[in-house]
């Protein structure tokens, strides 16, 4: 087989490079604690994959190598083709938006059109198609009627939709999400799973809400350790009693993971 083309412009041979390649990735912070010992993960365009794991297990340390905010360690992490290296750390962090598990972290602007429209707008986009781009990321969230209210009137859910909007704007590679459920009222949450299934992008989402995982993403990655401990179908892997009482993840009482789609995630 050819080798997938590196340009950014569409050609089918693109499709064959994956949103995410990460190779023998070990990391160990200043104070001498090794947080990653080797990690090998890809995840191909479109897929939506799950990071799982107790905490302390590496999850954040691994996350924070996507888009170069950690970048010291051995191995190597590639994002669409293009490797994550001080050289490509600005093309880079535009095509990994990661949405905070607080919405507060990312909203600061005085309404919701600004918040969406700044990233854009410091890589350059201006006028028509800056108002464009921020419409276009709203609709894509439900929030295109908010764009003039101020982020700390809306709900904690409407905040968390706009925190997705501004990372959209920016037509991303990969939308890395962190605690996606957390905080959420029932009516939020189904609304936002409508959401990340109706994306065409692909999701890495960092999550201890397994139904949540069952529910939207057919593939689910366990990070244990500092190591990648499974890697199988979500409701697969979720039904195995032993591994997940050996990595200390529990479903919640009642739930049954072998009832829930994995492959369908349209389904009702």
């Amino acid at each position: 087989m050819k080798k997938p083309a590196r340009s950014p412009s569409p050609s089918p041979s693109m499709s064959f490079v994956p949103s995410l390649e990460v190779s023998g990735l070990a990391y160990a912070y200043p104070d001498g604690h090794q947080a990653l010992f080797g990690v090998d993960l890809t995840v191909e365009r479109g897929e939506r994959v799950a990071l799982l794991g107790p905490n302390g297990a590496g999850k954040t340390t691994l996350v924070l190598h996507l888009n170069g905010i950690l970048t010291a360690g051995a191995g190597t992490v590639s994002v669409a083709g293009l490797r994550v290296e001080q050289r490509n750390l600005k093309e880079i962090r535009r095509k990994v938006g990661i949405v905070f598990q607080d919405p507060d972290d990312q909203l600061f602007m005085p309404t919701v059109r600004e918040d969406v429209a700044f990233g854009p707008a410091a890589a350059g986009v201006r006028g028509e198609e800056l108002e464009r781009t921020v419409r276009r990321a709203l609709e894509r969230v439900g929030m295109a009627d908010y764009a003039d209210r101020p982020p700390h009137h809306l709900s904690f859910g409407q905040r968390r939709r706009v925190a997705v909007a501004t990372v959209l704007a920016m037509e991303p590679e990969i939308l890395v999400l962190d605690e996606p459920s957390s905080n959420l009222d029932p009516a939020s949450r189904r609304e936002l799973a409508d959401i990340l299934r109706s994306l065409n992008v692909t999701v890495l989402m960092v999550t201890h809400d397994l139904p949540y995982a069952a529910e939207l993403c057919p593939r689910s990655v366990i990070l244990s350790e500092g190591v990648i401990a499974a890697d199988a179908p979500t409701g697969e892997l979720l039904a195995d009693e032993e591994l997940m009482r050996r990595h200390r993840l529990e479903l919640p009482f009642g739930f049954d993971p072998t009832a829930r789609p994995t492959r369908n995630q349209g389904a009702h």
